[in-house]
């Protein structure tokens, strides 16, 4: 019996998951979500009903995406992911926490309306800057090799220049622009990323 893994296919969590997943080579099912819909089977195992969750084998349940990269990745790391776990891990609580926040306002700002759109994309750029910064020194958010946090923070970048592309693509991050498009154009992103 394989583990099971409740996704959508859109979710930066959920994708980030997926990343790793792929990254271990750990064989696991996939399950698509359907959100206005949710399965039963997933409601059972996480009643907070979102995604991913992660249901192994033995009845344990994993329902936080950090989680979920780093038991795969326990699992099995063929490419080294966990080499700057600490540096990773603090860095993800940071996106995870601020970053998130600023992005989920500058996406749906009109849910927010005591600023401006500009005005959060400006507070999410704080965290871009710090990216920038450090992919001046470094190939990676990882180190010399892409590691656990440049998967885990991707589909939160990818999201945020989602949001107004030609403003992101003009932007001064010309470092992150290359590492998001790197990851975009990668075989490991299209694997993931298909629709099930």
């Amino acid at each position: 019996m394989k583990p099971l893994l409740y996704t959508f296919r859109r979710c930066p969590y959920a994708m980030r998951a997926r990343l790793a997943i792929a990254a271990s080579g750990v064989d696991v099912e996939q399950h698509e979500v359907v959100l206005r819909d949710k399965p039963a089977g997933l409601l059972a195992a996480s009643p907070k009903g979102t995604v991913p969750v992660l249901c192994l084998p033995d009845g344990r349940v994993i329902e936080q995406s950090l989680d979920i990269m780093l038991w795969a990745l326990a699992t099995r790391d063929p490419q080294r992911w966990l080499a700057d776990r600490a540096g990773a891990l603090a860095l993800i609580a940071d996106n995870d926490d601020g970053f998130k926040r600023d992005l989920d306002h500058y996406k749906y700002a009109e849910r927010f309306p005591e600023h401006p759109a500009s005005h959060y994309r400006q507070r999410g750029e704080r965290f871009l800057a710090r990216l920038e910064a450090m992919l001046a020194q470094q190939a990676h958010l990882g180190g010399m090799q892409p590691g656990l946090a440049d998967a885990a923070l991707f589909p939160f970048v990818r999201q945020f220049a989602h949001v107004d592309k030609a403003w992101f693509y003009a932007a001064p991050y010309p470092r992150l622009i290359a590492w998001l498009d790197d990851w975009l154009a990668s075989p490991l992103f299209a694997t993931v990323m298909q629709k099930t």
